[in-house]
């Protein structure tokens, strides 16, 4: 029998009232590496910060470190949501701001952060450059933590809990915002700290696992059940979608058949290019996948569009049949389209209720701050009801689980029915039967005639109404291709 390393006994833990998880026992061996799966909400990220002492509980837990292990003695858990500061510790950035390069950053470099923690941890420096290669991170030394995506800011964490190699690592949703390439060397990393002795704990509805993984269970009913395999751990209750609300099945008002064109379009920051040269046109109803690795140039092409990056004056772009800079203003582009990404929902004010963060979408702000009027709130409470969000609707945002949460911003993204959609990794954080509904929910929509722009890195995630494929390498366009035929 292998000797008990965590030893959780009659568990309780509840938030805002409500019970999470209820008499949970549950004993991870030395030598046993786990994947947790189970819904959204059934206190899978609960749990792993009760664990590291994140989470207040009732109950027991104990940790019997391996003294005479050459490992550090510590739990370290990797949150699917990290918060960086700038130079004096304020957390308060702005959606636009890592796209604004006229404004003073102060915020560490991905160097100067990885030097700090080398620093507290007591680590070789010269170790971690095997793992920057591996991610395909070393181009994003110089780079300040302000100017990285999620997808960026994830990697690092990984690469800092790579390096620190802790006799416990717990890492909640680890494949978030990684391409493909990405996601098979972390699992060649992590097997390999498993190998010389890491206990792993992975919170994830991914099929892509390390070799490693030898332990499966689910939570549900506030309580831990081991299965057999990943399959048994992946709960997907096929839901009947409801009807689309009727002001959803309308096409939306065009003006112009020509949504985006984008002639040799270049953007760079000092001597780093990150788009050259691209070209690219959007006609109106197209459904268009953007793909490409982490650092592409996805995000900065999404931000070029939704009218947030300041450099879209100085190249020859045009939206809805004007140049930018001819006169338009960034709202005159925002209020034609719904924007969903991770950033989006980082820099969200989580503050707000359920219920205002979805009428925001009417006026393109990150709150409320007008008066709704009746016919709007008729639309409002039919897309509350379609995403099942009644019993939600006047809780806060922030006190949602993270799954709900970016269920409120997607449809928040949709309220006004517009012109352009842009869906980037809109399934981050939602559990398998929240993904199946959200695409469902697009292909409905995709028959109103609405244009759509998808980014997302799991091809098996994906709408079946996509018709037409991009992919950026490097920042350039290496492919455009039709992969469904318009009927």
């Amino acid at each position: 029998m292998k000797e008990i390393f965590v030893d959780i006994k009659h568990l309780n833990l509840h938030y805002r009232q409500k019970a999470v998880l209820q008499d949970l026992d549950w004993t991870i061996r030395r030598g046993d590496n786990w994947v947790l799966g189970g819904v959204s909400g059934s206190g899978k990220t609960s749990l792993a910060k009760a664990i590291v002492k994140e989470e207040k509980f009732l109950g027991d837990i104990s940790i019997n470190f391996d003294l005479n292990s050459s490992l550090p003695a510590q739990v370290l858990f990797v949150s699917s949501w990290y918060q960086f500061k700038n130079l004096e510790g304020d957390a308060n950035f702005y959606y636009q701001q890592r796209y604004n390069h006229k404004q003073a950053k102060d915020t560490l470099t991905v160097q100067a952060e990885l030097a700090k923690y080398g620093k507290e941890q007591n680590l070789a420096i010269a170790e971690v450059s095997r793992l920057l290669s591996a991610l395909n991170f070393s181009s994003f030394k110089d780079s300040q933590l302000i100017e990285l995506s999620s997808g960026e800011h994830k990697k690092l964490q990984l690469i800092k809990a790579l390096w620190l190699k802790p006799q416990l690592l717990i890492i909640d949703q680890p494949y978030t915002g990684l391409d493909v390439a990405s996601r098979q060397n972390l699992n060649e990393l992590l097997d390999e700290i498993t190998n010389q002795g890491v206990s792993l704990l992975l919170i994830s509805n991914d099929e892509e696992l390390p070799a490693n993984i030898n332990r499966f269970a689910i939570i549900e009913n506030g309580q831990i059940h081991e299965r057999s395999s990943f399959e048994s751990t992946s709960i997907v209750h096929h839901k009947i979608l409801g009807a689309l609300p009727r002001f959803l099945t309308e096409r939306p008002v065009y003006l112009t058949d020509e949504i985006i064109s984008m002639k040799n379009v270049n953007i760079r920051y000092g001597e780093k290019e990150v788009l050259k040269n691209v070209n690219w046109e959007v006609k109106a109803g197209e459904k268009w996948l953007l793909q490409g690795h982490n650092g592409s140039g996805k995000s900065t092409l999404l931000s070029l569009i939704n009218g947030d990056h300041p450099q879209a004056y100085a190249n020859d772009i045009h939206l809805f049949g004007h140049k930018r800079g001819s006169g338009e203003s960034i709202w005159d582009i925002k209020k034609r389209i719904g924007l969903i990404s991770p950033e989006f929902h980082w820099y969200f004010d989580h503050s707000a209720t359920v219920w205002e963060s979805i009428a925001s979408g009417f006026y393109d702000s990150v709150g409320l701050f007008q008066h709704i009027p009746y016919s709007k709130k008729i639309q409002l409470e039919e897309l509350i009801e379609y995403f099942d969000l009644k019993q939600d609707k006047n809780e806060l945002l922030r006190t949602l689980p993270l799954g709900k949460q970016r269920l409120v911003l997607l449809a928040r993204t949709i309220i006004k029915n517009p012109q352009l959609l842009i869906l980037d990794e809109p399934c981050q954080g939602l559990d398998l039967q929240q993904t199946q509904h959200f695409n469902q929910l697009v292909n409905e929509l995709s028959n109103n005639g609405m244009t759509m722009i998808y980014v997302g890195h799991f091809e098996t995630q994906l709408p079946t109404c996509i018709e037409k494929r991009i992919l950026l390498e490097n920042g350039e366009v290496k492919v455009v291709e039709t992969i469904l035929e318009s009927v």
